[in-house]
């Protein structure tokens, strides 16, 4: 059987012959969640372990700054690979396939690293497939979960998916997630594509510029999904234990 060959076109689309668009999408947001998942509570534990007395808003806001800058410097060197005379516009037409797959995947990272500051179990594949998509998505995933829950309007995420949800409805859910971000995210992103296309290096400041954008969407669809940060850490985070900073024992 022949390889499904996979290719990337201008709106930041990933399509592979034979494969619609949302195999597509499903595959590789899944594979962002099964490379990320184990190292999520390390990831955090270790930004805590830097930062031992900051509270669960502070190390929020540390994971915010991160994702915004891992984004930032991925548009601006798609943009960057344009200026290169003659060869520029096939490079980037090829690297819109990569920035999409890193984007998606930062955004994973920084979805399952709030929930985890959060308290929210991730241990389960489809519900943090779901906590992906829904933050990706903001107010309209909110509204796909609060209307395939029956979860009420006011309700965040944790709430939506806190409890004992059954395997066929998380199913669903995840299903019209990803036909609702395709939707939206084609949408967002082809303005973007184009303007990484310009030669001379102008693809390079929009690129970064765009996706700083996006970035900002994803961190306030984050703020919208999550709701406030927990006072104090969750009792089924570890507990982190300070340096000690005093003198030496003799």
């Amino acid at each position: 059987m022949a390889k499904k060959q996979l290719s990337s076109i201008g709106d930041g689309q990933i399509v592979g012959a034979g494969r619609k668009p949302e195999g597509i999408l499903d595959a590789l947001v899944g594979q962002a969640q099964h490379l990320q998942a184990p190292a999520v509570a390390k990831y955090v534990n270790h930004l805590r372990q830097e930062h031992p007395y900051e509270s669960p808003a502070q190390i929020i806001a540390r994971l915010e700054q991160r994702f915004l800058m891992a984004v930032t410097g991925s548009g601006g060197a798609v943009g960057a690979a344009a200026a290169f005379p003659g060869v520029g516009t096939v490079m980037s037409l090829a690297s819109l396939g990569a920035e999409t797959a890193f984007f998606i995947e930062a955004s994973a990272l920084l979805s399952l690293a709030i929930a985890d500051v959060h308290g929210i179990p991730i241990d389960d594949r489809e519900r943090r497939k779901a906590l992906v998509l829904t933050v990706a998505l903001g107010e309209s995933g909110l509204a796909v979960v609060r209307d395939s829950l029956g979860a009420k309007s006011g309700g965040t995420m944790g709430r939506a998916l806190g409890g004992v949800i059954p395997a066929p409805v998380m199913r669903t859910l995840n299903q019209r997630l990803v036909k609702r971000y395709l939707r939206k995210y084609t949408l967002q992103k082809l303005p973007l594509a184009a303007g990484k296309l310009l030669p001379a290096g102008l693809g390079a400041i929009i690129g970064g510029v765009g996706n700083r954008t996006l970035g900002k969407i994803i961190i306030n669809n984050s703020r919208k999904v999550f709701g406030p940060a927990p006072r104090e850490w969750p009792s089924n985070r570890p507990h982190i234990i300070a340096p000690y900073d005093g003198p030496s024992p003799s």
